[in-house]
C-alpha cells in the first residue's frame, strides 16, 4: 500500500522529548537497614540503664558513706603515696628498660644475653612474689658493701635501715616495669625504617648521635603507646605494695576496712574512683602525647575531644537545617 506523497513516516517522526530530571534534592536516600546493630544496642542500652538502677537504687552501696570517706585524709594521704610509687617506678623503670633494650640489640654477646635472661627472669615471675622476696632481703643478706669483688670491702651499710617500705615497693615496681619496658623500647627501635639508620651512617654521624637525635625521636612514635598502656598497668599494680607493709590507696582502704567493716564496699568504691580518675587522665595525657609525635607522619592531626564536640553539633545543625528544607 502506498503512502501518499508528503506524508512522515514512523521512523521519520521526531523522537520524543525525554521527561525532566527530578531534583535530586528531592530525593531522600532510604539507608540500609541494619537489624543486628538495633539490637544490640538496645541489649546494650537495657543493661546499661539496670546497672546504674543497681548502683542508685541499692542501700548496701551506702553512697553516703561513700562521699564520707572519698576525701578523708587518711585517703588522701595514701593516694599521694600511690602517686609517689607510681612517678618513681615509671621513671627508674624506662630508664631501665632502655638500658636493657640497648644491651639487647647491642653487639656484645654478652649483653645479649644478660638483656635476655633479665627480661625472661622477671616477666616470668609474678610482681608479687618479687616484692616479697625483697621484703625478707634481709634474711638473706645482713649487709650489703662496696668494695672489690671478691676482695676487701669499702664501705658496709645495715641492710635493714636501708630496705625501708618504700624502698622496697620502688625497687620491686621498678625491675618489673623495666622487663617490660626493655621489650616496648626494643620494638619501637626496631620498627624504624632501616633507611633512616643508612642515611644517618652515610652522614657519618657517631652511633650515639644516631640513636639521640634520628632513631629514638623517631621510636617514640611506637613507645609512647605501648609504654602508656604499661604505666597504666603500673598504677593498678601499686596496689600490690600493700603486701610489703606500705600504706597506699588500697592498703589505706584495706586498713579502713577493717577498722570500720561495715564500710567496706564504700571503700572499695573509693579506690575503685580514684583509680578510675588516675587511669582517666593518663590516657588524656597519652592522647596528647600522640598527637605531638604524630606531627609529619600523618596528612591531618587526630581531632582533639573539643574539636570533635564542635564537629559533631555542627553535623546535626546541617543535618536538621536539610531536614527543615525538605
Amino acid at each position: 500500500m502506498s503512502e501518499p506523497p508528503g506524508a512522515v513516516t514512523l521512523a521519520e517522526a521526531p523522537p520524543a522529548d525525554p521527561p525532566p530530571p527530578r531534583k535530586l534534592t528531592a530525593q531522600r536516600v532510604q539507608p540500609l537497614r541494619r537489624p543486628g546493630r538495633w539490637i544490640a544496642t538496645v541489649v546494650v542500652l537495657v543493661l546499661a540503664a539496670q546497672f546504674v538502677h543497681g548502683l542508685v537504687t541499692n542501700p548496701f552501696y551506702q553512697w553516703d558513706r561513700f562521699g564520707y570517706w572519698f576525701l578523708r585524709p587518711t585517703i588522701l594521704d595514701g593516694l599521694l603515696i600511690t602517686l609517689e610509687v607510681t612517678a618513681w617506678s615509671a621513671v627508674l623503670g624506662l630508664l631501665g628498660g632502655i638500658l636493657l633494650a640497648l644491651a639487647r640489640l647491642s653487639r656484645s654477646p654478652v649483653l645479649r644475653a644478660a638483656s635476655w635472661t633479665y627480661v625472661w627472669a622477671l616477666r616470668s615471675i609474678p610482681l608479687i612474689v618479687v616484692l616479697l622476696f625483697l621484703y625478707n632481703f634481709s634474711a638473706l643478706y645482713k649487709t650489703l658493701s662496696v668494695g672489690v669483688p671478691f676482695g676487701p670491702a669499702f664501705l658496709t651499710f645495715d641492710e635493714s635501715r636501708l630496705a625501708t617500705d618504700m624502698a622496697i615497693a620502688v625497687i620491686g615496681l621498678s625491675l618489673n616495669e623495666a622487663a617490660y619496658a626493655a621489650e616496648v623500647v626494643r620494638g619501637g627501635i626496631l620498627s624504624v625504617d632501616q633507611g633512616q639508620h643508612e642515611a644517618a651512617s652515610a652522614l657519618g654521624l657517631p652511633k650515639g648521635y644516631q640513636f639521640r637525635r634520628i632513631v629514638f625521636p623517631l621510636a617514640l612514635r611506637s613507645i609512647t603507646p605501648n609504654y602508656v598502656n604499661q604505666l597504666i598497668g603500673l598504677i593498678k599494680s601499686t596496689s600490690l605494695v600493700f603486701y610489703v607493709s606500705l600504706l597506699d590507696l588500697f592498703g589505706t582502704a584495706q586498713s579502713m576496712g577493717s577498722t570500720y567493716p561495715g564500710d567496706i564496699v564504700p571503700l572499695l568504691l573509693v579506690v575503685t574512683v580514684w583509680y578510675l580518675i588516675l587511669t582517666s587522665l593518663v590516657s588524656v595525657v597519652q592522647f596528647y602525647v600522640e598527637r605531638y609525635f604524630a606531627r609529619g607522619a600523618t596528612r591531618s592531626l587526630p581531632p582533639t575531644p573539643l574539636q570533635k564536640l564542635r564537629t559533631g553539633l555542627r553535623d546535626l545543625r546541617e543535618r536538621a537545617r536539610r531536614e527543615a528544607a525538605v
